[in-house]
């Protein structure tokens, strides 16, 4: 797969490691962003289009040009010689892998391709963030964001109390949130569905920081890593033992990595996705554009194993569901059918399955 603004993206970060920590490493990390993020193919683009990008000059013009026209960069090749920091930046590749760029995830979302999700058979986002814990809206205003969407569904998935650097919830303010979630349903009616849900933080041992009881009070149980994502060893016995967890429906962001800065959880990935299938555990694809995580590599994985998916944005504010987007790009590149992908199911349905997490 080519994804030219990804691959250039890539060069130009590598250009800013020559120059950190210089106004010169600001300048080329602004830059190569903005180059992820645009919704065109720098393939497509003039020079003096490409010079509209913001954070782009001459000097990061040069690099997008040497790259189209060579496959390479000779640029960016002398400038990492010289520098002296060749195995530094040599350790960050794996740190910007798999991700995709804002017009390859357009390209996918627009290829036609039979037997995978569609954007069209989409139908709710089962994580996002509100007022509660570290987002900026209340849970009507994510509701009207969802519908302006077309969702007949969604989650608000607050952080747990085990997370007070997230603003995490305590119970009681997740009890009042449960009336503001029934105001909410009571006001759409058969229109539009939000279920109370939670991002519940696994643990180093693989429990989760809440009780079973107080999960049983939730409609959605979101299990994400949010500790030892920078650690080099293996943690396959952990993320075993979350998926495994009664009550636990959707394992986040599994690896808990995030672009250009760390790698996240190692663990033996098809084992994990091998018990998250027996489980009935839903693994999730988290749009985030810094996290994609799982991307499409890991997620053939997961579907070679039998698992069941969740597509979610990771949206802290209504403006940002867009990147449920990135999600469903990467399912689409890994094959993933509708069928096997919680979102695209009736409410109905979804509740019978999250019912079923206490049964396990």
């Amino acid at each position: 797969m080519d994804d030219p603004n990804q691959q250039i993206a890539t060069l130009v970060l590598d250009l800013a490691e020559v120059y950190r920590p210089s106004p010169r490493y600001w300048g080329y990390k602004q830059a190569a962003r903005a180059i992820r993020r645009h919704p065109r193919s720098i393939t497509d683009l003039t020079n003096a289009e490409i010079l509209k990008i913001p954070g782009v000059g001459p000097a990061t013009l040069r690099v997008v040009r040497e790259a189209l026209d060579e496959g390479r960069s000779p640029t960016v090749e002398r400038a990492i010689a010289e520098s002296g920091k060749a195995a530094e930046i040599a350790q960050r590749a794996p740190l910007r892998q798999n991700f995709l760029s804002a017009a390859m995830v357009q390209e996918v979302l627009r290829s036609a391709k039979r037997g995978v999700v569609t954007r069209e058979e989409y139908g709710g986002d089962f994580q996002m963030h509100s007022r509660g814990s570290d987002g900026s809206d209340t849970v009507a205003q994510l509701a009207r964001a969802c519908m302006k969407r077309g969702y007949r569904c969604m989650a608000v998935t607050d952080h747990s109390y085990g997370l007070p650097i997230a603003g995490g919830m305590s119970m009681e303010a997740m009890r009042a949130q449960r009336a503001e979630v029934t105001a909410v349903n009571k006001k759409f009616g058969g229109e539009f569905r939000v279920f109370q849900g939670v991002e519940a933080n696994i643990l180093n041992d693989g429990r989760l920081d809440m009780q079973p009881d107080e999960l049983k009070e939730l409609d959605l149980v979101v299990a994400s890593p949010h500790s030892i994502l920078r650690k080099t060893f293996d943690q396959t016995e952990r993320m075993l033992a979350a998926v495994s967890l009664p009550g636990v429906h959707i394992l986040g962001h599994p690896r808990g990595r995030i672009f250009n800065s760390r790698l996240g959880v190692i663990a033996d990935w098809p084992a994990v996705f091998r018990q998250a299938a027996h489980t009935g555990v839903a693994i999730e694809l988290d749009g985030d554009v810094s996290r994609q995580d799982l991307d499409h590599r890991l997620a053939r994985a997961a579907k070679k194993a039998g698992c069941l998916f969740a597509l979610d944005s990771d949206a802290h504010a209504g403006d940002q569901l867009w990147m449920a987007d990135y999600a469903i790009a990467h399912a689409r590149l890994a094959g993933i059918p509708s069928e096997r992908i919680v979102n695209c199911w009736p409410p109905d349905r979804i509740l019978e399955w999250a019912a079923g997490a206490w049964r396990r």
